[in-house]
């Protein structure tokens, strides 16, 4: 049996999973940025800039995730838009050859 939030992706649109991800990642890239400067601007002990730099390095790792995610998403998004032109020649065609 699959997971419940398995099951939720597969209801959703590619389109809204893009959003969804594309969220995630500008807050990932946000609190980065934070981390980031927060590291620039404070006096730290080692203990506290190590804590920051591993912080950021996770950060990192999440935002690589979230773009190879979305770049699978795009990419099956792009797959479903040719379908769906290629449906719509096809409509069109059998329309002006039978009907017209």
């Amino acid at each position: 049996m699959t997971e419940p939030r398995s099951r939720d992706r597969e209801r959703r649109s590619v389109a809204a999973e893009i959003d969804r991800v594309e969220e995630k990642r500008l807050r990932c890239q946000g609190s980065l940025e934070r981390v980031e400067f927060r590291y620039r601007r404070e006096q730290l002990s080692d203990e506290d800039g190590k804590g920051l730099e591993d912080e950021m390095a996770i950060m990192n790792e999440r935002i690589q995730k979230y773009e190879k995610e979305l770049e699978v998403l795009r990419g099956e998004n792009r797959k479903n838009m040719m379908l769906s032109v290629a449906l719509l020649a096809i409509s069109a065609l059998f329309y002006y050859t039978f009907i017209y």
